[in-house]
């Protein structure tokens, strides 16, 4: 196991943090205590746009289904009349200067997540500076902008903050990072609008959100089957996401005797890599095809998934984004 692999297992209850990890959270915690509070003195500033900003993220370092998620809100937005636009950092993209998407990004470019959400019909921008990202955004039309994984991100102002929760591995011991899974205290949850549970188990006041899938889809000519077809066969189960048992997990469920090839997030493939000695089927996450479509062989799928939640929830954040003032943009 790797240094992070160890650590990752301590913080959900496999073992021990290293005691040197104590003091760094110590440190970790006063750094960005006072990042934060300097944003609210107004030493640091934030830039507040002219339109509507839902900041879409979590507290626990690793995937909790954000990217699904940010797709359905924008699709609920689109049908409710508004014109949504996806501002990310691009992680694990090289791009550093702010640039819209257009309709065939590099993943190796712009990032893996940025390509998944722009392959779903939505516009994107990514940047290092994400305000300047998210007024391309609005110069190409978009009256709301949704900031993927921006919650610590507080040099965009924002109107609603959504938190992602793993609803399996909630949040860990507790603590902050590196002895622990936090980015941020767990009383910042008492000032996000909405907290939106992925499976497991949902707190009070938590929002449940279920990732629901059944079909798969070749890589090469874009086929689609019931992923029930290789129930009972051995597959190879590839994934490169911040919790790769989840994706393992969900297939396990459908009846499929899964052979396990975790990455690492964000994790840039090469061919050779998905090689394993034998046809069987390579199954992977939407996030992962968009790295492999270049290289794709006959058995590889990809299985997407959508995030499914309560009527209730898009109709309170339509009712929220409503009620955000007109204003013109510029820093506060």
């Amino acid at each position: 196991m790797t240094l992070a692999e160890r650590l990752e297992s301590a913080w959900y209850g496999v073992g021990r943090t290293p005691w040197w990890t104590a003091p760094l959270a110590l440190l970790y915690g006063v750094l960005t205590g006072l990042r934060r509070a300097l944003y609210r003195m107004g030493v640091l500033r934030s830039v507040r746009l002219p339109v509507p900003v839902v900041v879409i993220g979590n507290l626990t370092a690793g995937g909790t289904g954000k990217t699904p998620l940010t797709i359905a809100i924008a699709e609920s937005l689109r049908r409710r009349g508004y014109r949504p636009g996806v501002v990310s950092r691009g992680y694990g993209g090289s791009q550093r200067e702010p640039v819209l998407l257009g309709e065939s990004p590099d993943p190796a470019v712009v990032g893996d997540e940025p390509c998944l959400i722009r392959a779903s019909g939505v516009a994107v921008a990514v940047g290092r500076e994400r305000p300047a990202a998210a007024k391309l955004l609005i110069e190409a039309g978009c009256d709301v902008v949704i900031a993927d994984d921006g919650l610590q991100h507080y040099a965009l102002a924002r109107d609603v903050e959504i938190c992602v929760i793993d609803g399996v591995r909630r949040f860990g011991n507790g603590r902050l990072l590196p002895a622990g899974p936090l980015r941020e205290p767990l009383s910042r949850l008492a000032r996000v609008d909405f907290r939106i549970c992925n499976g497991g188990a949902v707190a009070p006041g938590d929002v449940p959100m279920q990732l629901q899938g059944g079909q798969v889809r070749s890589l090469v000519d874009g086929q689609h089957r019931p992923l029930a077809d290789f129930a009972g066969q051995d597959v190879h189960a590839v994934a490169a996401i911040g919790h790769p048992q989840r994706f393992f997990a969900s297939l396990r469920s459908q009846g499929l005797q899964v052979i396990e090839h975790p990455f690492p997030d964000h994790h840039a493939f090469a061919r050779d890599e998905l090689s394993f000695g034998d046809d069987k089927p390579v199954l992977m996450t939407e996030k992962d095809a968009v790295k492999c479509q270049a290289f794709a062989q006959p058995h590889w799928w990809t299985v997407p998934v959508r995030a499914v939640l309560p009527q209730a929830f898009f109709d309170e954040l339509d009712d929220r984004i409503r009620k955000v003032p007109a204003r013109r943009g510029g820093a506060h």
